[in-house]
């Protein structure tokens, strides 16, 4: 039976300065005995008083050489507490991490305006169905990422993801 956690930064995270340039803001990666497998991802916009409509996209991408590296570490959280700690790690940083290598591959992309919710998967039906998932093998020096970009400069979000081991 697979073990499910919960990633949650906590804190808000900003797109790029320059409108239409993406930023790599958050990583999972499988630790060195058990794979991982990505569940969904919830994002929110956290805009106020803005005078024109504009939104966030966010991207899935896979790299496959290298895992992406640096930021702020994000310790996942099980979500029975019978589970034990993850073996896989994440993190997260308010402006840009360090990209992996290799690829990427694009799994997916979704979005959510400057002040509302959105997403990819369900988490409320993510446990116990992993055939919708992404996976990363144990031990692989890979990773998938979040990266984010807007039209408009410098929009605040929060996101968070569910995972399985």
């Amino acid at each position: 039976m697979p073990m499910y956690y919960t990633e949650v930064p906590g804190a808000i995270q900003t797109t790029n300065a320059t409108p239409n340039t993406a930023n790599d803001a958050y990583f999972i990666k499988p630790g060195s005995t058990r794979a991982v497998w990505l569940c969904w991802a919830q994002v929110q916009g956290r805009a106020a008083g803005l005078t024109a409509l504009s939104g966030i996209s966010f991207r899935l991408e896979k790299w496959t050489s290298t895992a992406s590296s640096a930021g702020t570490s994000i310790t996942p959280s099980p979500n029975d507490v019978g589970f034990q700690a993850a073996k896989h790690t994440a993190a997260y940083s308010a402006s840009t991490l360090t990209s992996g290598t290799g690829g990427p591959t694009l799994l997916g992309s979704f979005g959510c305006s400057v002040s509302g919710p959105g997403g990819w998967g369900n988490p409320q039906a993510s446990t116990g169905n992993l055939d919708q998932a992404y996976a990363l093998e144990g031990a692989a020096t890979q990773s998938i990422d979040i990266f984010n970009v807007s039209a408009t400069a410098s929009l605040n979000f929060e996101c968070s993801t569910g995972t399985a081991e």
